[in-house]
């Protein structure tokens, strides 16, 4: 084929060869990340083994919270429970009072930009869900941090909060805020004898201020 022939055809071949060269380094790049991010979440899912114990920082920084896998949908144990989680703050207003504002459902917020949407995004289905997962994954009955992934779950969760708050709200500025889960059984069908409490029970933990640090990157 001729050149001339070649860019009347379209496609690579009608690029100049700068051009070919930009498209060639820009495939292998992509490649390359996906090469990585399946590699790491591999040897996240993966049984222990000498390479993801001696980079299993690594690999959990990459992983968490985002990209961390888990199996709660699926026998033999699967997630039998609606959770939410809420959130309200402490506002401080310019005259010196303080406003609590009253409790918000982060979770149906979630629900309501899901519902009706053909492609909802990945931080809608999944950022407050896996984040509330993280936390209480990495944290003890009494709300205490269990090493260093416990401290970044509570900074990720301020965060998501934050984030849905902002940092000025009624007329004052958000000081503290403070979380909670409501936890529902699903209730049994129709057909079931089996007898379970549907009661919503909560968790409640404890006031978080907020610093300098957590209003960075939020509204």
């Amino acid at each position: 084929m001729e050149p001339d022939e070649e860019r009347r055809s379209g496609g690579i071949a009608a690029l100049s060869a700068p051009g070919r060269v930009t498209v060639a380094i820009a495939v292998a790049a992509v490649a390359v990340a996906v090469a990585v991010h399946v590699t790491m979440v591999f040897l996240h899912v993966a049984p222990e083994n000498t390479l993801s114990k001696e980079h299993s920082e690594t690999i959990d920084d990459y992983v968490l919270p985002e990209f961390e896998q888990n199996w709660k949908l699926f026998a033999p144990n699967p997630l039998q429970q609606n959770i939410h989680v809420h959130a309200r703050a402490k506002v401080t207003k310019d005259d010196g009072s303080v406003e609590t504002t009253g409790w918000v459902n982060l979770s149906a917020m979630d629900g309501e930009n899901i519902r009706g949407n053909l492609l909802p995004s990945h931080t809608v289905q999944n950022e407050l869900r896996r984040g509330w997962d993280f936390y209480t994954g990495s944290h003890d009955n009494e709300h205490r941090p269990v090493g260093l992934r416990g401290e970044l779950s509570q900074a990720y969760m301020m965060r998501i909060v934050l984030e849905r708050f902002g940092t000025e709200l009624n007329g004052g500025t958000v000081d503290r805020i403070q979380l909670r889960s409501a936890v529902t059984r699903v209730a049994p069908p129709a057909w079931s004898d089996e007898k379970i409490d549907t009661k919503t029970e909560y968790r409640v933990l404890p006031w978080w201020s907020v610093g300098s640090d957590d209003l960075r990157g939020s509204r």
